[in-house]
């Protein structure tokens, strides 16, 4: 199996691992939020979960990290159940974003057909089903947050002039461009291999005419070698010139990179990156850092063969103006508006709802104003319900 594919869905087995002890499930309940319940095998499996992801974003100071952010794992499974909740409440059911997200993940692991990927999470032993109600309570929450959060937002430009001043410093930039190439490689002509030469006829011939014979039998190779050679430079030349005459009449470079550039980049539209000054061959640099943004070059002849470069973007060095960094500083300014005013609306909703915890765990976005359930038969049965439920699904 493709690597990339195999470290995906192994990721995606992670958090759907099941929680077994000598063969048999041990389930206990730990919390009670309206009529959904958290379980203790969802906690541990959001434990370990957290655990990986302090791994992965900094090792060094994982256990540091971990010990931080332990204390919220049931906060945010009760923020979790609430958001879906409210999203029931919205009609919101995430499906059609489920569809668009899954198709994506169809693409980006290079899959024919959503059966492909079926087989694919099945074929690791993860649970499909399990898996797309996982990514649907992600948009479902996304989308709660979206409208009844992000949406009440406002930044004003007073608010935005004084971040900049306040991360000028920061912003400065080195001179760099993104650019994006189509390359038409030439093809290695396939040569006939040379027939051997002849015997002597005459006996008394000497060794120095098979040694004569076989040098113009080379020179011959090296000659028609060479002319192959030059031909399949000749076309390679053409069919450049030809894509950048169709560039030239107002043809997609991405669309063209795609059909006919042979670089590796050529699936991402020609897309190579961003370059600073000093990390490109000297004589493409001084081509490209002298042309700006949405520029094309003329046909260049390289080592792999002729490319065509698209100066995608052309940052030059220093601070850029507020103007063209706004939807950056927008968008830091709003996450750091969002944060605050999430947990205020979480707060909200719990004070809401009922919200009961099993004795030993704590919800650290626990309101005072909350109201404790009583439990009942009734609440009873309709756990035990749910716990079956669960583990018929898999997710226990």
């Amino acid at each position: 199996m493709n690597p990339m594919k195999r470290f995906f869905l192994i990721s995606i087995a992670m958090a759907f691992l099941p929680a077994f002890a000598a063969g048999q499930v041990v389930e206990e309940i730990v919390a009670r939020v309206n009529s959904q319940i958290i379980t203790r095998s969802e906690f541990l499996r959001s434990k370990d979960q957290l655990k990986d992801d302090v791994k992965q974003q900094d090792a060094a100071n994982a256990d540091k990290l971990f010990e931080e952010r332990e204390k919220d794992i049931l906060r945010d499974l009760i923020d979790q159940q609430l958001l879906l909740e409210k999203g029931k409440d919205l009609d919101i059911t995430g499906d059609t974003d489920l569809i668009k997200r899954l198709d994506q993940m169809r693409k980006d692991m290079k899959l024919e057909t959503m059966e492909e990927l079926e087989k694919a999470a099945t074929s690791q032993g993860i649970s499909y089903e399990d898996f797309k109600q996982n990514m649907r309570n992600q948009i479902i929450t996304q989308k709660v947050i979206g409208e009844e959060v992000g949406s009440h937002l406002t930044i004003p430009k007073e608010e935005e002039q004084k971040f900049y001043e306040a991360h000028k410093n920061e912003m400065e930039r080195p001179e760099s461009i993104r650019l994006s190439e189509i390359l038409i490689a030439p093809q290695k002509p396939a040569m006939d291999k040379p027939a051997a030469p002849a015997k002597p006829s005459d006996s008394n011939a000497g060794d120095s005419g098979v040694a004569d014979n076989s040098k113009s039998q080379d020179a011959i190779s090296d000659a028609a070698k060479q002319a192959a050679e030059a031909a399949a430079l000749s076309v390679a030349e053409a069919k450049a010139n030809d894509v950048l005459k169709q560039i030239r009449a107002g043809a997609s470079f991405d669309d063209l990179a795609k059909k006919y550039s042979e670089g590796s980049s050529a699936a991402q539209g020609g897309d190579l990156g961003v370059f600073k000054r000093g990390t490109l061959d000297k004589q493409l640099e001084e081509k490209t850092f002298a042309m700006k943004s949405g520029e094309i070059t003329d046909v260049v002849r390289t080592k792999p063969g002729y490319i065509i470069l698209k100066v995608t973007d052309h940052q030059m060095a220093g601070i850029p103006p507020l103007k063209e960094i706004e939807p950056k500083i927008q968008d830091a300014l709003y996450y750091e508006k969002l944060q605050p005013a999430l947990r205020a609306y979480l707060t909200k909703l719990r004070e809401e709802a009922y919200i009961d915890l099993k004795e030993g765990y704590v919800d650290s976005g626990a309101s005072p104003n909350e109201t404790k359930p009583i439990e009942t038969a009734t609440a009873k049965a309709s756990d035990t319900k749910k716990l079956k439920k669960k583990k018929k699904l898999g997710i226990l």
